[in-house]
């Protein structure tokens, strides 16, 4: 990828990885679950592969899962294809699959009708077989590459909201890992600190799976930006304090009204924020908004195992049977909200309005 000329000290906004790859006809993805210890990809040749890959998250952040998810169909018409009879039929039985792998991000379904509708147009132009394996890739590929430069535009609109000398937070994992390029709220973080406008970086360590421990901070030291780690509970006191002055996020669903659904412990950190008159950035691509989900009541929040919190590396941290209530995501209402940057835009206090009046080419 090209640098950034903006960049001081001679800085650049290069990845220094790729957590996301096409090769050789197999989706490669970097296992985030291993991270920081260990460095790792798995090389995957099925649909089911990828699902898999998704809900057990190998890979996480919604812009990384539709990304996958893209790549993913072409693996289930690889194989559908090869099969010959009713490949129809079972490319749609696949999608399906795919689509239940994380319900709350929306960048997964948007990129499975996207495919979906690349092979209708594709068969009515009388493409099969390679030829329609290969238009596929062409999607998926387009897809990514388009994400890459998404994540550049938003790091820039952001980047520009943020005053020199300023603090910010960031919470949950939103990088290179969480997209195809940058990342949306760190991309913007290391766009802002490249331009020396940042004098203070917290990551809040994300419980129960530790993306801000495991995944941010380790973004962070590749990218030799300095920054500190916090308990989420820490954030209140340093807003307190007068440590910060954004708090950055990413989103996995953004509702038509504004409200966003995000890692849990982002509505906390806004409500802290709005009482500190601390500033609050959701940061995300067009295709995180879901304009047929009206508000935030609406947006399905995905529940996962009690395990996730009353274990950690097979070690248990809670009496043995004690049930715990976790929930992946939560809901940050738009009122809480100071600005939504997308590559189209920024939507500055957004509500229903100004989000229809600013965001005109999200995808329908």
């Amino acid at each position: 990828m090209a640098s950034n000329n903006g960049n001081k000290g001679g800085l650049t906004l290069d990845d220094a990885f790729s957590a996301i790859a096409w090769r050789d006809d197999k989706l490669v993805l970097l296992d985030q679950r291993l991270l920081p210890g260990r460095e790792s990809y798995l090389e995957l040749t099925t649909v089911s592969d990828t699902a898999r890959a998704i809900a057990d998250m190998v890979v996480r952040g919604a812009p990384a899962i539709g990304i996958s998810a893209a790549y993913g169909a072409v693996l289930s018409l690889q194989q559908r294809l090869q099969a010959g009879k009713d490949w129809q039929q079972g490319f749609a039985r696949d999608m399906a699959m795919l689509e239940q792998s994380r319900p709350t991000a929306i960048n997964l379904r948007w990129a499975i009708q996207r495919m979906m509708a690349l092979v209708q147009r594709s068969l009515a132009q009388g493409l099969n077989g390679s030829a329609l394996v290969q238009a596929a890739v062409a999607e998926a590929r387009s897809m990514h590459e388009d994400d890459i430069a998404a994540n550049r535009k938003m790091a820039e609109l952001g980047a520009a909201l943020i005053d020199p000398c300023s603090g910010v937070l960031t919470h949950c994992n939103t990088g290179g890992l969480a997209t195809g390029g940058i990342g949306t709220a760190l991309g913007v973080i290391r766009m802002a600190h490249a331009l020396g406008r940042l004098s203070r970086i917290f990551a809040s360590e994300t419980r129960p799976w530790l993306q801000g421990a495991r995944l941010t901070a380790w973004e962070l030291q590749k990218a030799h930006i300095d920054a500190q780690l916090i308990v989420e509970g820490a954030s209140a006191a340093l807003m307190r304090d007068g440590a910060i002055d954004w708090v950055i996020v990413g989103a996995d669903r953004i509702a038509a009204n504004g409200d966003v659904a995000n890692k849990i412990g982002t509505y906390a950190h806004a409500v802290s924020a709005h009482h500190h008159k601390v500033r609050f950035m959701v940061v995300a691509p067009l295709s995180t908004i879901d304009w047929k989900t009206a508000s935030g009541a609406d947006i399905p929040i995905e529940q996962r195992a009690s395990s996730e919190i009353t274990r950690y590396q097979d070690k248990a941290v809670a009496p043995q049977g004690f049930r715990a209530w976790n929930p992946a995501f939560d809901v940050t209402p738009a009122a809480l909200i100071s600005a939504i940057v997308t590559e189209a835009g920024v939507v500055k206090h957004p509500d229903a309005k100004r989000m229809r009046d600013v965001l005109q080419k999200s995808p329908q």
